[in-house]
């Protein structure tokens, strides 16, 4: 399950998950992120998105889920002092351990990556999947090669991130580390909407 040895990683908790391969915008303002994302870009680092367990997205530092995914700033803009705005993108899952607060506001954790799920081919049965999926995904902008539709592990992280999910749920299905097992309940949620 685990890939490589620990190594440390400031956490941005939210009350979103983002699953490896996805991406995502986020508006940042708070001066703990703000600092985070300028330490990151001077770097060239990464830095770990997790989901809110407790507290809140502003204010007081939030409890997170310790499962969460590495990302990388992929684009940024500053539109006026004291804002970024940037993309990240999904690298691979980890484990958090041993949080600690910084004086900055920030968590830093020692993370544990997990080892990536292997690709594998979709079971005839359960081909709902990903036709649902070229469904939601037809008015996407950027083209996503038809190869990647075949592929069961990138289906059940992109439908996992697009249903609509409770967060707890959403976390869970990231947690998991068995791709049929992920796009079976995909495929029985969607069977059972389709009633």
């Amino acid at each position: 399950m685990f890939s490589s040895r620990p190594r440390t990683l400031p956490l941005f908790p939210l009350s979103t998950v983002l699953f490896p391969g996805g991406r995502l915008t986020l508006k940042i303002f708070e001066q703990r992120y703000l600092e985070l994302v300028k330490n990151c870009l001077a770097d060239n680092s990464t830095f770990g998105l997790c989901a809110i367990r407790e507290g809140h997205e502003v204010g007081e530092p939030a409890v997170p889920f310790e499962v969460g995914t590495e990302v990388r700033i992929t684009e940024w803009d500053m539109p006026q002092p004291g804002i970024f705005h940037i993309e990240v993108e999904g690298l691979e899952r980890y484990i958090a351990n041993n949080m600690e607060l910084q004086g900055s506001g920030t968590l830093i954790a020692s993370i544990q990556p997990v080892s990536a799920e292997k690709s594998c081919a979709i079971p005839d049965e359960l081909r709902l999947c990903p036709e649902v999926l070229k469904h939601i995904m037809a008015d996407n902008t950027m083209p996503v090669p038809e190869s990647h539709f075949e592929d069961a592990v990138w289906v059940g992280y992109r439908l996992s991130e697009r249903l609509p999910f409770k967060l707890k749920v959403k976390q869970d299905l990231l947690e998991m580390n068995d791709t049929l097992t992920r796009l079976r309940i995909l495929d029985q949620f969607l069977r059972t909407q389709a009633k």
